[in-house]
């Protein structure tokens, strides 16, 4: 069962998804080790392989850069759920294969350390302590194609693959 870790704040940018003075790489092990770590210096060690983010509007604006999806994902995390994105942080998401997730009322039903239970297709996620539950447009089944590709780059590959 994931683990949700809230930031609720609005307008969490990507700087400080991923400080600038990281990004002499592009290599998602090496920029996990610096994830959130302007917000909670912390969050890399308590983050675990498919635990959530639930964080407050317009998650990743400000620079337009993939490096902050790359962070989130290199530290593990599964998805990130928020009332809404900045478009360039949303699109960096998709185009690389990583979970945004749009549900209105987020923040106020988990609480940091919560537990999840996360159906993409079904477009729920319940919060196991209270069993209250949210809902967010269900994730299409391309969308979830390209996400288990690991992004468009490589699930375009594959189809090239399959029909060479």
């Amino acid at each position: 069962m994931p683990t949700v870790h809230v930031f609720g704040r609005a307008h969490i940018n990507t700087d400080e998804i991923i400080p600038a003075r990281h990004l002499t790489t592009d290599v998602e092990s090496e920029l996990a080790k610096f994830a959130m770590e302007d917000y909670d210096k912390d969050f890399v060690r308590r983050v675990k392989p498919g635990d959530i983010i639930v964080a407050g509007a317009d998650f990743g604006c400000g620079s337009s850069r993939e490096h902050a999806v790359w962070a989130l994902r290199g530290a593990g995390v599964a998805a990130v759920i928020a009332p809404n994105f900045a478009r360039i942080f949303y699109r960096n998401a998709i185009n690389n294969g990583f979970l945004a997730l749009e549900a209105d009322g987020i923040v106020e039903t988990f609480m940091d350390g919560d537990e999840a239970d996360l159906d993409l297709t079904g477009g729920t996620v319940t919060n196991k302590r209270t069993g209250q539950v949210v809902t967010f447009v269900p994730v299409p089944p391309f969308a979830l194609d390209v996400q288990r590709a690991g992004g468009w780059l490589e699930y375009m590959k594959a189809q090239e693959d399959q029909h060479a």
